[in-house]
């Protein structure tokens, strides 16, 4: 069965008698998370009990009999059970099957990728009445920033909103890794305390958020080199197309603020970074108003796009063509 959105957060609080669940979707870190709140859910305290968790590979998985033996082995030291698989394909829609038809009360968690309405497993599982399926999708700018907020809070710390903002655009929508983000920025804001612009600053202003502001920063002051280098190692350290190129639009736009502001970009809200300031002034002389207007549109079409094609090479082939067209346009002006 499908579960609405609005029913997810208590489901995973208390999964009732579900035999099985599937998580899918583009956010790896959202199925993981919430893989692991269903895996609370059920163990509580006993995390750690053998006896009680028991994960499989894809291959142990897709072996006739295997997932559906786990299912209906019960625990020696007693209690439900956890059957854990985190590459779930098409190959275990069958013992899937298996599962839903035998035996036991152990709860089935399938951890999977982006997969179709006409995927196998997803159909099978949306037809079961003892199996739910969770969609784990990327959330859109205003449900990160509440998102981004929601975390903070757990954390005991809260944030001014014109950080949140800015934080939603370079933290990118990677359950997992945004979680680790906020737990970095509350311990530096410290219980109750605030984060502020100087303390986003400078908790984000390092790892992958930190080479593609080196990317951006080159591609718009004209130096396609530079951009290519830093964003090779954007991606290698997680970067995904959609964060890049939304990036790209966050840049952009403040770009525009100041150049409407008179070129002065003291008034943006986070500041500049000041390791970035000389490279942002630059860009600013660079590059007139009509044309940043023109590239943040192109940069919409190319987020929309990265939005709508499920093909993780053809998503990065078009974010890195945005950028390059950023730096083939800044070192244009610069020759004039």
């Amino acid at each position: 069965m499908k579960l609405e959105a609005s029913r997810v957060a208590a489901f995973l609080g208390n999964p009732g008698s579900a035999r099985a669940v599937l998580l899918y979707g583009d956010d790896p870190g959202l199925v993981r998370e919430r893989a692991e709140a269903l895996v609370r859910a059920v163990l509580g305290g006993a995390l750690s009990d053998p006896f009680r968790l028991t994960e499989l590979t894809r291959d142990e998985a897709a072996r006739g009999g295997a997932l559906a033996g786990e299912a209906a082995a019960l625990a020696m030291t007693g209690g439900r059970r956890v059957v854990r698989l985190r590459e779930a394909t098409d190959a275990h829609a069958t013992p899937l099957q298996e599962v839903l038809a035998g035996q036991g009360e152990a709860l089935v968690v399938l951890e999977a990728g982006e997969i179709t309405a006409r995927s196998k497993l997803r159909a099978l599982a949306e037809a079961a009445p003892s199996a739910m399926v969770i969609a784990c999708w990327r959330e859109k700018p205003e449900a990160l920033v509440a998102t981004i907020g929601g975390l903070l809070r757990e954390q005991g710390v809260q944030a001014d909103p014109t950080v949140l903002q800015w934080l939603a655009a370079r933290l990118g929508e990677d359950r997992m890794l945004l979680r680790r983000a906020v737990e970095v920025l509350a311990l530096h804001a410290g219980p109750g305390g605030r984060v502020d612009e100087a303390v986003a600053l400078a908790c984000v202003a390092e790892g992958l958020t930190a080479d593609l502001d080196v990317a951006l920063m080159a591609a718009t002051a004209g130096d396609a080199a530079a951009a290519d280098q830093a964003l090779d190692a954007a991606f290698a350290e997680g970067a995904n197309p959609v964060m890049v190129v939304r990036s790209a639009l966050r840049h952009v736009q403040r770009l525009q603020e100041a150049s409407a502001a008179g070129g002065d970009a003291g008034g943006l809200r986070p500041p500049v970074f000041f390791k970035h300031q000389s490279a942002f002034s630059r860009a600013l002389r660079l590059w007139p108003l009509p044309a940043l207007e023109a590239q943040g549109a192109a940069l919409l079409e190319a987020e929309r796009r990265t939005k709508t094609t499920a093909f993780r090479d053809v998503n990065e082939a078009l974010a890195r063509a945005s950028v390059a067209a950023l730096a083939r346009q800044a070192a244009g002006f610069a020759r004039r």
